[in-house]
């Protein structure tokens, strides 16, 4: 049974490598970043990494971004990134609520937008890693 919840960066750090920076350096490493992971039988097989940060735009309450959203590709399709995203949401409405935003990668725009995020200003292209477009959701405190 697949289960989400919080672990190390180190636990996450092979998948968010290998889906989303094959050929370059790891992200999502800042010793202030809160990693969740979908985890079935002790492997991890989706993850997403928040931590405070402001968005860019001007925005005065709480901001927390979103990033190295990764689903093991052979598991894509079963809920598993959506469970992961929905655990980060309510961990953002538990601590107070705020700014969800998040810098998208164009192909994920439809799984984000499903979450109820939209997006913000206009796509530009990472010449590493491909097209982007900043996403946000307000969320109220829960």
């Amino acid at each position: 049974m697949t289960e989400v919840r919080l672990v190390g960066a180190e636990q996450t750090r092979p998948l968010r490598q290998r889906v989303l920076r094959p050929a370059g350096p790891t992200i999502c490493d800042d010793p202030a970043a809160v990693h969740f992971a979908a985890v079935d039988a002790g492997a991890v097989v989706a993850t997403g990494v928040l931590l405070a940060d402001p968005p860019p735009f001007a925005y005065a309450g709480a901001a927390w971004r979103l990033r190295g959203m990764a689903t093991d590709p052979g598991r894509r399709g079963e809920g598993l990134g959506s469970a992961v995203l929905a655990t980060v949401m309510l961990h953002v409405q538990t601590a107070g609520g705020g700014l969800l935003w998040c810098n998208a990668r164009s192909p994920a725009q439809a799984f984000y937008e499903r979450a109820g995020l939209r997006t913000w200003g206009h796509a530009w292209d990472d010449p590493a890693i491909g097209p982007h477009i900043v996403m946000q959701v307000e969320l109220s405190a829960g």
